[in-house]
This record gives structure tokens, sequence and C-alpha cells, in this order.
């Protein structure tokens, strides 16, 4: 991989980092537009300053887009969450592997 390779995965990453960001483009992810309130209320627990902040850099970033009926994700949005799509699976999986470990390290 490539110096510019790793500097446009690092900016990514620090564009997903940021707290709710992944839930805020998760909640997109069926590609209905939402309103403000609606997905606030799909991200869970996130106050509307947040929620603002999130928007206004994934909207910048080309992630996410507002029309008349409410925020949805762009094209480079829902290609990235189609590569995102095994998430679902691998998650699954690790939670049933992290009861395993549980189980395992107290003998029950």
């Amino acid at each position: 991989m490539t110096s510019k390779d790793n500097a446009a995965i690092h900016q990514l990453l620090a564009l997903l980092e940021a707290r709710y960001a992944m839930r805020v483009l998760w909640a997109l992810r069926d590609g209905h537009p939402q309103t403000f309130r609606l997905l606030q209320d799909s991200v869970g627990g996130i106050t509307p300053n947040t929620l603002n902040t999130r928007i206004k850099e994934m909207r910048e970033a080309g992630l996410i887009g507002h029309g008349p009926e409410g925020y949805c994700v762009t094209p480079a949005g829902a290609d990235l969450l189609k590569r995102l799509s095994d998430l679902p699976a691998f998650a699954a999986k690790w939670v049933a592997g992290q009861g395993r470990r549980r189980q395992q390290q107290t003998g029950t």
C-alpha cells in the first residue's frame, strides 16, 4: 500500500471514528430519506448538536445528502455501506465468540 493510499484510509477513518458517525451512516443504509428527528431517533442517544455536526461533516465528505424528504446517503455513501455489508455477519460471529470466551474464563 502506498503512502497516498494510507493517507486516504487515515482520512476516511478519522471521519468515521468521530462519535456516532458510523451510526448516522448506518441508520441511512436502507436508502430511505429521514428527517432530522427520525434520524436522531434512529441513531439513539445522540444530541441535536452532535447530529448536526456529524451531518455537516458527512455532507462535506460527500457521504450524505439532503433532499426534500430528508437526509439520505449519496452514491459514495451507498458504496461505502455496500463495502461494509458484511459487518452484521461479522458482528454476530464476534458477539458469539465473546460469549464463549467469557464462559471459558469463568468456567461455566
